[in-house]
C-alpha cells in the first residue's frame, strides 16, 4: 500500500492505524523552539467512529486506506440493517442500525447516498445534505406566543423528531439538514 509522509497530513485524507481505516478530521502544524516539527492529529475510526488523537514527527509516515465511495440507493430496513442498492453494481449491501442509525433518521426509501467501502465491505453511507419531508405530526402552536424564534415538536414521515417553528403543521413539506437535524424551511407543494 502506499505511504503518506506527515509533511502530506491533512484533514480529510483516509489512513490506516493500527490494522483499521480512519478519517484525518484536523492535522496541526507545530515547531517548537527545539527538536523536532511536529503534527497533532485527531483520526476518527471510520468503523466504530472512536476518535484518536495521535502527535507524529516530521519523519513519520502512515498507510494510505483503501477507500472507495459509490453511489447508491437507500432500499429498506429489514429490522437490524439498513439495506441499500449500489448503483454500479445493482447488489443490495447491508449496513447494521448500529453504525448508521442516527444518519437516517431523516432517509425515506429510493434516497440516493454515498456508499463508502473500505476492502470491498460497506462501512459507512453518507446521505444528501438536504432532503425535502412531510411532517405527519406537529405540537399544538401556544396561542399568543408571538416573540422571535418560538419553536415546537414535529415528526416527519421517516419517523424523525425536529424543531420547527411555530407556523408549521401536520402536512407541510419541510426542507432538513440531514447532518444537523435543522430546520431550514417550508417548500411550496
Amino acid at each position: 500500500m502506499a505511504q503518506i509522509n506527515a509533511g502530506d497530513f491533512r484533514k480529510g485524507i483516509k489512513v490506516i492505524i493500527e490494522g483499521k481505516p480512519y478519517d484525518m478530521v484536523s492535522c496541526e502544524f507545530v515547531k517548537p523552539g527545539k527538536g523536532q516539527a511536529l503534527y497533532r492529529t485527531r483520526n476518527r475510526n471510520l468503523l466504530t467512529g472512536q476518535v484518536l488523537e495521535i502527535t507524529y514527527r516530521s519523519g513519520d509516515s502512515l498507510e494510505a486506506a483503501d477507500v472507495r465511495t459509490n453511489d447508491g440507493m437507500y432500499s429498506y430496513f429489514d429490522g437490524s440493517n439498513y439495506i441499500f442498492m449500489d448503483n454500479d453494481s445493482f447488489e443490495q449491501v447491508g449496513l447494521s442500525a448500529a453504525v448508521c442509525a442516527d444518519q437516517m433518521k431523516y432517509i425515506k426509501d429510493a434516497t440516493p447516498c454515498s456508499l463508502l467501502y473500505w476492502n470491498e465491505q460497506l462501512i459507512g453511507v453518507t446521505p444528501p445534505q438536504h432532503i425535502i419531508l412531510e411532517v405527519t405530526y406537529s405540537e399544538p402552536a401556544a396561542r399568543g406566543n408571538t416573540a422571535n424564534n418560538v419553536t415546537k415538536g414535529a415528526t416527519v414521515e421517516t419517523g424523525g423528531d425536529i424543531q420547527v417553528p411555530a407556523f408549521i403543521n401536520a402536512g407541510d413539506k419541510i426542507k432538513i439538514d440531514t447532518a444537523t437535524g435543522e430546520y431550514l424551511g417550508r417548500v411550496n407543494s
